[in-house]
């Protein structure tokens, strides 16, 4: 387990549900996917790994988790906005969804 952090600095993620809209492979990059996700108020480009476990077809629709106020970095030539959360199993991303259907832009607490 890594170092403990405060309540103040976990306070300062920016946790919230989107909807993952458009998921494509990043070209010469097979473990990288492009998705679109909608957030409520806007859209968002992301790029995540994975590619080598999951279709860019089994992620469109999905309910996910994201950090939406990391700073913004560009992957593969690609500007990502946000960060999915995952479960790290032996390699393998498990991605954080939600159970119950909650509108896209939903704060997680």
């Amino acid at each position: 387990m890594s170092g403990r952090v405060s309540y103040e600095e976990f306070s300062k993620l920016d946790l919230r549900v989107c909807r993952v809209l458009e998921a494509e492979r990043i070209e010469g990059r097979s473990r990288l996917v492009k998705l679109v996700v909608d957030l409520g108020d806007e859209r968002r480009t992301l790029v995540a790994g994975g590619a080598d476990h999951y279709s860019p077809e089994q992620l469109v629709g999905k309910l996910l988790v994201i950090v939406a106020n990391l700073e913004p970095r560009v992957i593969a030539g690609v500007r990502s906005d946000g960060m999915l959360l995952a479960a790290d199993l032996g390699g393998k991303p498990v991605w954080l969804t939600v159970e119950e259907e909650v509108p896209p832009g939903t704060k997680v607490r």
